[in-house]
Formats: C-alpha cells, sequence, structure tokens
C-alpha cells in the first residue's frame, strides 16, 4: 500500500506534506499538460504540474494526509473513483527512471 497524491495538487504543489515524510517518496511532476487537462493554472510558469509519490519509497505512515491543506492525498485503496487514474500516474512518473533521475526530481522541503 501507498499514498497517492490526485488531482487536486495540480496548480498548488503547496508542499506541506513534504515536510512531514519520513523516508522522501515526493517527486516533482513538472508537466504542463496536467495544467491545461484539467484547467489549472500553475503558481508559476517554472512550476507546473503536480508532485506525486513513489509508491516504492513510500511506508504508508498516513502523515502527509493530514498536513495537504488542498486534501490530494489519498491512501491507494481510498482514492475516489473520479480519480483513480492518479494511482497509476504516481507509480508510471517514477517508473523505469535511474537513481540520479530520480534524485533530480525528489522533493525534501517546502521551499
Amino acid at each position: 500500500m501507498a499514498y497517492v497524491i490526485t488531482s487536486k495538487c495540480i496548480g498548488t504543489k503547496d508542499r506541506s506534506c513534504v515536510e512531514v515524510c519520513p523516508v522522501d517518496c515526493f517527486y516533482n511532476l513538472s508537466d504542463p499538460a496536467l495544467n491545461d487537462k484539467y484547467g489549472r493554472k500553475a503558481k508559476s510558469d517554472d512550476d507546473p504540474g503536480m508532485l506525486i509519490i513513489n509508491p516504492d519509497e513510500c511506508i504508508n505512515c498516513g502523515a502527509c494526509e493530514t498536513e495537504c491543506p488542498v486534501e490530494a492525498i489519498y491512501e491507494d485503496t481510498g482514492v475516489p473513483a473520479d480519480m483513480k487514474e492518479f494511482i497509476q500516474l504516481n507509480a508510471d512518473a517514477v517508473a523505469g527512471l535511474s537513481d540520479s533521475q530520480l534524485d533530480a526530481m525528489r522533493v525534501t522541503a517546502k521551499g
């Protein structure tokens, strides 16, 4: 089991969740197509997309869920039906990436 970030993060990327993660399993998916698809403007032109959680690294502690100000994080078994695609999106975003690619995308602090 793992936690999943859903569409509510698109255009927000608050990163409060990152601050409480004990294993640093958050990654920046910088994909402007997500903003276009869901009609959410990025906070700035250089920060499109959303954060994702690497399901292979998540320890299912739940600390992130309560910290998310927009309620974008769900346990994978509790993702609402209309957001189920984000389970796969979170997994696919990091699948097959090298350690150096993962390190370049990893988010470990709010700022």
